[in-house]
């Protein structure tokens, strides 16, 4: 039993090396593509959900004007039924809608020239979907007080989420923007039924060709785990860079400094030390010298 699993794993490389060296250029370049829409449609879709987030969340009261009450109410249901159903079928379904949807309904007369053009559109939505909830639940995570503490210095809400609520809540969401990267960069495999060229595609060309099935999926495997290892490297090296050191060097002459735990107590014996009498005494006299000095010279 145990040499049979040998003899296959023998098998098992020498199928893998002849695949990568007939194909090795085709699976680089489908990284390549999978990795770029990846990024790209993260980054939008991020955008996308601060968007949403920041619309869903701006403040309203019974004596706003009616005609603002209702756009506000119209913006937060048309953005409710994006979330539910961008989040609610597959992405799949999604692409086959949208790029072979477009033409079925306007009888061809509209319809995407570019495949990469039309996969960044599913990608992205469909990231955006997730990333509005996200950033909702990001932005109410952050204490009223500072949007109170905001308002009272005349920012309106614009202004307070630019400036305030979302420097502080990048942080806590930039976790779910990791995830989100690497969940697409697996979810860009459902891209083949658009014909874009990512790297399941690839994958599926090779063994069409070659009948090799486990080889091919075997590399498949591998790099879906390099690209995504990388990506998750490279978070983390962002979140220790946003989070600065673990220590931090307070100025000595800072009036905060003996609250912060930094203050040093005066020399023993110096004029400041208050424990030593002697010392207590001299400091006092001292003033005293210097007041009837004033007094004096009035």
């Amino acid at each position: 039993m145990f040499q049979i699993f040998i003899q296959q794993c023998a098998q098992l490389s020498s199928d893998i090396s002849s695949t990568w060296q007939r194909y090795g250029n085709q699976y680089l370049g489908g990284m390549a593509n999978t990795f770029k829409l990846a990024v790209l449609a993260t980054i939008i879709g991020c955008i996308i959900g601060f968007i949403c987030g920041i619309l869903q969340t701006i403040p309203t009261s019974k004596n706003d004007n009616i005609i603002k009450r209702f756009f506000l109410c119209l913006i937060r249901v048309i953005i409710r039924i994006y979330v539910e159903v961008f989040r609610g079928t597959p992405m799949i379904m999604q692409a086959v809608f949208i790029y072979y949807g477009l033409p079925y309904f306007t009888g061809n007369q509209m319809r995407f020239n570019n495949v990469f053009t039309a996969a960044l559109l599913i990608v992205s939505i469909n990231t955006g979907a997730y990333m509005a909830e996200s950033v909702r639940g990001g932005f109410l995570s952050i204490d009223r007080g500072q949007t109170e503490g905001a308002k009272a210095i005349g920012m309106n809400h614009f202004q307070t989420m630019l400036y305030v609520i979302i420097p502080q809540s990048f942080r806590v969401l930039l976790p779910q923007i990791g995830n989100n990267l690497i969940i697409n960069i697996k979810d860009t495999s459902v891209m083949f039924i658009i014909t874009y060229g990512e790297l399941f595609s690839v994958h599926r060309a090779a063994v069409g060709a070659t009948y090799l099935y486990f080889p091919s999926a075997s590399i498949e495997m591998v790099a879906y785990l390099s690209m995504t290892l990388l990506a998750s490297i490279v978070l983390r090296w962002i979140e220790r860079k946003m989070d600065g050191n673990n220590n931090y060097d307070l100025v000595n002459s800072d009036q905060l400094v003996g609250s912060a735990g930094t203050y040093n107590y005066p020399a023993k014996g110096s004029p400041y030390d208050e424990l030593n009498k002697e010392a207590a005494h001299i400091k006092n006299m001292e003033q005293l010298e210097k007041t009837q000095l004033k007094v004096n010279n009035n």
